[in-house]
C-alpha cells in the first residue's frame, strides 16, 4: 500500500474541520440547554481540533520518501541539519547506480528547515569503505551532489563523480563477508 499523499491529508483535514465545527455547534447547544454531557462535547471538539491541526501539518509536506529507479541502498553517516551530509554505499556500486543514489539522497534529505550557515547549497558527499586484509579500513570518496537548500525540485543539481576511484573500485575484488 503506497503512503498517503499530501492531497489525501488535505481532504481528511477538510472533513475533520467540518466535524469539528459540527461538534462545536453541539457543544454550544449543550451549554445553552445545560445538558449533562456538555463537557464531553468540549473534549470531543478539542480532540477534533488537535486532529485537524495534525492533518493540516501533514498536508504540507510529503510523508513518503522519493524512489529513484536504479538507486542503491545508502547509509547516512553524517548529518547535522546543515549544508553538508555524508552517506556511504556498498563497494560494489556502479557509476549508474551511484548517480541514481545521489539523486535519491538529495530528494530524501532535502528539508526546508536545514540551516545554510553561509551557503545556499546542500552538498551530499558519498563514500565507501574497503576493508583490507591487514585489518585496516580505507575510506574511498566516490562523488558528491550539490543542490539548492531552498528549492525542493532543483533542476540545477550538480553531480560530480570521482572517476579514478570508481575505476579503481571496479577492479578491486571485494569480500562481502568482511563488511
Amino acid at each position: 500500500m503506497p503512503a498517503p499523499s499530501p492531497e489525501f491529508f488535505q481532504q481528511a483535514c477538510q472533513w475533520c474541520a467540518i466535524l469539528m465545527l459540527a461538534s462545536g455547534a453541539f457543544t454550544g447547544l449543550a451549554f445553552v440547554l445545560n445538558w449533562g454531557i456538555r463537557f464531553r462535547f468540549v473534549g470531543i471538539t478539542s480532540f477534533l481540533g488537535v486532529l485537524t491541526g495534525s492533518l493540516l501539518a501533514l498536508s504540507f509536506f510529503p510523508v513518503s520518501k522519493a524512489v529513484i529507479p536504479g538507486a542503491a541502498k545508502y547509509n547516512l553517516v553524517y548529518d547535522l541539519a546543515g549544508p553538508e551530509v555524508v552517506i556511504s554505499v556498498s563497494p560494489t556500486i556502479t557509476p549508474t547506480e551511484l548517480e541514481a543514489t545521489l539523486l535519491q539522497a538529495s530528494e530524501n534529505l532535502f528539508s526546508p528547515g536545514r540551516m545554510g550557515r553561509g551557503t545556499d547549497d546542500l552538498t551530499i558527499k558519498v563514500r565507501t569503505i574497503l576493508h583490507q586484509e591487514s585489518g585496516m579500513s580505507q575510506l574511498i570518496p566516490l562523488g558528491q551532489i550539490q543542490r539548492s537548500l531552498t528549492v525542493r525540485e532543483d533542476p540545477n543539481a550538480k553531480i560530480t563523480l570521482n572517476q579514478e576511484n570508481l575505476a579503481a573500485l571496479a577492479t578491486t575484488t571485494f569480500d562481502p563477508s568482511s563488511s
